[in-house]
């Protein structure tokens, strides 16, 4: 029902295509997973400029 192992579709024999496979695989898994780390800094420094634009506006406005 499954695949022995190490039998995948399109599995050469040849070390070096392995290794290039592996090192493929490992450069999308990481390029995904800084894209989600990019994309919860970008949300985090939103969040801290929307905050500091209040604190700011709150401070202006009780001044007067």
């Amino acid at each position: 029902m499954f695949p022995s192992f190490g039998c995948c579709p399109g599995d050469n024999s040849d070390p070096q295509s392995r290794r290039r496979t592996y090192q493929e695989r490992k450069l999308r898994m990481l390029t995904f997973w800084r894209d989600g780390a990019e994309r919860q800094l970008a949300a985090v420094t939103a969040a801290i400029n929307t905050l500091e634009q209040q604190m700011n506006r709150d401070a202006t406005s009780g001044q007067n």
